[in-house]
């Protein structure tokens, strides 16, 4: 099967796209971690993202807020 054939089905199949779906894999790791209490840091890196920054900015996209504020409890 062509890359093209995969990349088809599979976004027909879930409706994510290969990098999309990678993406949201790798949210969903993250966030394990992070609730697991491993310091924001060592998960952005050991995730693959090159500065903190840069994940910071991908989790708030996905999530809307930064991972300290994400995963702080509510206070009600």
């Amino acid at each position: 099967m062509s890359q093209r054939s995969l990349s088809r089905h599979f976004s027909a199949e879930t409706g994510y796209s290969l990098l999309q779906w990678r993406q949201r894999a790798r949210l969903m790791r993250a966030l394990e971690r992070l609730a697991a209490g491993e310091p924001v840091t060592t998960v952005a890196l050991e995730m693959g993202y090159d500065s903190v920054s840069a994940f910071t900015a991908m989790f708030r996209r996905h999530l809307g807020a930064a991972p300290t504020q994400y995963l702080k409890p509510s206070r009600g």
